[in-house]
């Protein structure tokens, strides 16, 4: 079954704080952003989430992208931009090349359509991912944490997930070209959980005590989960360990 999704960016000032969100329905989607970026920078890291975050299913996926810069950059520009060593065809370097490099590599293997949409036009999707990522990028502007949402979650609940997708297929617009598919938006594979889910629950039941003494925990990370958590903590403007201290 399709997993269908918007993913949209934006940025107060451009450049300034900005933010990105990805949108499949109320029980799927997520946002972030950092507290200086571009518009285009919050476009690219909305899909590359979006990616990261379905990486467990094997389900097909279509995107729904108001950028056509996104989507030129993944399916015709990419290829000639490795072959040059990320230089455009007149040698200047590519832009944005950390998150091109990243988006690369979360779509290999991945059965992964696109599908520009006009931004600001009702799309019911393509709306909801953009208010969350307005949302995420007046927060870093306000200084304050952004809603982050649930992540991907299909699979815990089919039932649920199954009525939550009929319900917004059933008010997409009929001109979208995608919409004789979008009655398959639900994937039936394992959810992948996302990596920074709320983890609160991790400590429940656990003395908080100021007689304890600190414990030192080691964790080994691979190179793309160390690239990912560098990412998140340089968006909050936070230390590596700060980072992983918020999660708790």
């Amino acid at each position: 079954m399709t997993i269908i999704a918007a993913a949209d960016g934006s940025a107060l000032g451009n450049p300034g704080p900005n933010g990105w969100a990805w949108y499949i329905d109320d029980a799927n989607w997520a946002a972030g952003g950092s507290p200086h970026g571009t518009n285009n920078q919050g476009e690219l890291q909305a899909v590359l989430e979006l990616l990261r975050a379905t990486a467990g299913t094997d389900e097909p996926l279509l995107i729904m992208c108001d950028s056509k810069y996104v989507i030129d950059s993944i399916t015709k520009w990419m290829p000639g931009w490795k072959r040059r060593g990320w230089r455009k065809a007149d040698g200047a370097p590519v832009l944005n090349r950390d998150l091109m490099e990243s988006l690369d590599e979360a779509m290999r293997g991945r059965d992964v359509r696109f599908e520009w949409v006009k931004g600001h036009a009702g799309h019911d999707l393509n709306e909801a991912a953009d208010e969350r990522a307005n949302s995420a990028a007046k927060a870093y502007q306000a200084k304050q944490e952004p809603r982050r949402g649930p992540g991907f979650t299909m699979g815990t609940d089919a039932g649920a997930a199954v009525a939550a997708s009929a319900a917004v297929a059933a008010s997409a617009p009929a001109a979208t070209p995608a919409a004789a598919v979008r009655e398959s938006r639900v994937a039936t594979a394992p959810a992948a959980a996302p990596l920074w889910a709320d983890a609160s629950d991790l400590l429940d039941g656990l003395i908080d005590s100021s007689d304890v003494a600190p414990v030192e925990v080691s964790l080994a990370l691979s190179p793309a989960e160390l690239t990912r958590l560098r990412s998140r903590a340089e968006a909050q403007g936070v230390s590596l360990e700060e980072a992983l201290r918020r999660l708790i």
